[in-house]
């Protein structure tokens, strides 16, 4: 039943009017010249819970006098302009609003007051009613996330409906077209080959698959999750064999054996020796696609999941770095295709949600790079890397029959459903509107205890391997933990965000800040009172059985058994075929007439000007471990060569320089 109504707090800045003209600006650029600025203020939905009324929280949490305006007064219409409101889409993961609830707690309103937010926007200037839903379109909200509205808006819950069922689907009675029209519904991203392997596979079972089964097997096969063009078998044009590429990537490896690597190609990140004391944790990783329809979210998840890579590996993080690629900040907005946003708004959001992420978490962001060319209009690079420290050999990384599935963390959501297979989609400018669902929400403060946790729990040998919950879920998790010797686990033990998810979306969803445990059943006890003082939930859902099957249950009856021989290693091998690359022709002589002018000109590049407006939004300090900062020199304006840090714990004088680089011709 519905709760109380929604109370509406409006708080603005005080110092809000630089702000407000960029706001203006962007509109501009957009092509809308009527607008002359964009006043914004954050919307707190609130509703009484237990007694406790809303008022209480405006002082404590929600503004600071010296800083904020706020009102309960909330006008449709502003004189001499515009009011556009916007809300999340019911179900999609709001971290500003459970930071609200966490900040009530922590004044002593426990967990009375609901809480939702929201955004307002006040455009003011000569606009229409076309140029409003343009500035909506590109600028004010994103489809993909957001509910917008002119005029006021309320808060868009999740239904309550119960879940629905276990599908089955009759893929033996397929033919290809058939195969090839499921795996479009579905969303699975699967060659043709794929999918007659996986007819076969239930064929020879002589019964249905489930939608977990399916959906399982398409998210493990992915390119994001398996590498298949990587692992492809390739001939040259002329039919001459080649190595697959990452065999050479390791043969490499091996042939170098280099005696400072500890670990290469076989964990959630690279291991390498520092000193007598620790050693570095090294993982880099892309998040495009989610970038492209949701460029926070997407460059803050990408952030957020490769912290977690680091953690898999047992290490604290000490350090992210990014490199990040887009299309010209002064493209046409005219010339974008449908669905595309355009490069300037991809930036901000980008580098927004890569400051918010390691700010906030307070992991230092040290080292990056930045590029421009139309190529990166509607696909966008985003690569986010992390580097960490842990203590010399004490990662544990090998689950034994009887360990218990432990999963800690935020819960499951909506968010981030087929992630996997939609990271592995060609990216065109309808992708957004297929795969909204796949846009993760991260949520920085929970990881912070999910970290402090890991390493507590690493520091007392409560676990005998670890994941972190990335591509896939827990599909992908504990389908990678149990890949010599099965496992066994209970939907119904996994905690909800919201009811109404269906299993097979339990299973997949990607929803954030998760890590995956095997723990000794002595020590699941011991591990619960750790997330207790951390405030992080945890959940045993099932166990490590050495049997080799896959089995997810359902309220108790089997919703998915898979071989685990079948899940990593029944793909069929992709055949590819190389050609030889013709080399451009030369460039003729180019002559330079006014050197100081063309001079001006390239450093007026947004391929070589200045990108300390970026870094000077990035915390490169927190930690104390930052030696040499990404800027130095009189004025603390020049690019150092490298950051350099000193890790956490290390024996030695030893600190570690950092650098990174990126050359889009290549």
């Amino acid at each position: 039943m519905a709760g109380p109504e929604w109370r509406c707090l409006i708080v603005r800045a005080r110092e809000r009017e630089r702000a407000a003209r960029e706001l203006g600006a962007q509109a501009r650029l957009l092509g809308v010249d009527g607008v002359t600025r964009i006043e914004t203020a954050a919307l707190y939905f609130l509703r009484e819970a237990s007694g406790v009324a809303p008022d209480a929280l405006v002082g404590s949490v929600l503004s600071d006098p010296l800083l904020h305006e706020s009102s309960w007064e909330r006008t449709s219409a502003v004189p001499g302009g515009r009011v556009v409101e916007t809300v999340l889409h019911a179900g999609v993961t709001d971290p500003v609003a459970q930071a609200v609830a966490r900040g009530a707690r922590l004044v002593g309103h426990g967990g009375a007051v609901e809480v939702a937010t929201g955004t307002r926007y006040e455009v003011y200037g000569e606009v229409s009613d076309d140029d409003l839903d343009r500035l909506i379109a590109r600028l004010l909200a994103n489809p993909v996330v957001e509910h917008a509205a002119v005029g006021r808006i309320e808060p868009h819950e999740p239904g309550g409906d119960a879940a629905s069922g276990v599908e089955r689907i009759d893929v033996a009675g397929l033919d290809d077209a058939g195969l090839a029209a499921l795996s479009r519904q579905r969303g699975l991203a699967l060659d043709p080959a794929e999918l007659l392997v996986v007819r076969d596979h239930f064929a020879g079972l002589g019964r249905s698959a489930t939608d977990i089964e399916l959906e399982m097997l398409a998210q493990t096969w992915s390119e994001h999750c398996s590498h298949k063009t990587f692992r492809a078998r390739l001939t040259w044009d002329d039919g001459e064999p080649i190595e697959p590429l990452l065999r050479q990537l390791r043969a490499t490896t091996d042939a170098i054996a280099a005696p400072w690597v500890r670990s290469a190609f076989v964990d959630n990140a690279g291991i390498i020796d520092f000193d007598d004391a620790v050693e570095l944790a090294i993982k880099a990783e892309t998040h495009n696609h989610p970038s492209a329809v949701e460029p926070f979210g997407g460059a803050n998840t990408g952030v957020g999941g490769v912290l977690r890579d680091v953690l898999g590996v047992s290490a604290r993080p000490i350090a992210v770095t990014d490199v990040l690629c887009f299309g010209p900040p002064d493209t046409d907005p005219a010339s974008l295709p449908a669905g595309v946003l355009h490069p300037r708004r991809i930036r901000d959001g980008v580098v927004a949600g890569v400051a918010d992420y390691g700010n906030k978490l307070g992991v230092p962001t040290v080292a990056g790079a930045i590029a421009y060319d139309p190529a990166f209009t509607a696909n966008p690079l985003v690569f986010c890397g992390c580097v960490g420290v842990l203590p010399v050999g004490s990662h544990r990384s090998t689950p034994r029959t009887g360990d218990r599935v432990v999963v800690i963390g935020g819960r499951t959501g909506r968010d981030g459903i087929r992630g996997a297979t939609f990271s592995s989609m060609t990216m065109d400018a309808t992708t957004g509107e297929v795969a909204g669902a796949s846009v993760q929400i991260g949520d920085p403060i929970v990881e912070k205890g999910v970290l402090d946790v890991v390493l507590t729990a690493r520091d007392r040998g409560l676990y005998d391997a670890i994941t972190d919950c990335g591509a896939g879920g827990l599909s992908s998790a504990v389908g990678e933990m149990a890949a010599t010797l099965g496992a066994d686990v209970e939907l119904d033990l996994v905690p909800r965000k919201y009811p109404g998810l269906a299993p097979w979306e339990a299973w997949l969803s990607e929803a954030q800040e998760r890590m995956v445990l095997a723990v000794p059943p002595g020590q699941v006890a011991a591990l619960s009172d750790v997330c207790a003082r951390y405030e992080v939930e945890l959940a045993d859902i099932g166990s490590f059985t050495g049997d080799g099957r896959l089995v997810v249950r359902n309220g108790g009856a089997v919703a998915a058994e898979v071989p685990v021989a079948f899940l990593h290693d029944g793909r069929p091998t992709r055949q590819l075929v190389a050609a030889h690359p013709t080399a451009p022709a030369p460039h003729g002589e180019r002559m330079v007439v006014d050197a100081g002018a063309a001079l001006l000109k390239l450093l007026a590049h947004p391929n070589l000007l200045s990108n300390l407006d970026v870094v000077t939004g990035y915390d490169h300090e927190v930690l104390g471990g930052t030696v040499v900062r990404p800027y130095g020199g009189a004025a603390d304006d020049g690019p150092a060569d490298a950051a350099v840090i000193a890790p956490v714990g290390a024996s030695s004088e030893r600190a570690a320089a950092i650098a990174i680089g990126v050359n889009t011709r290549f």
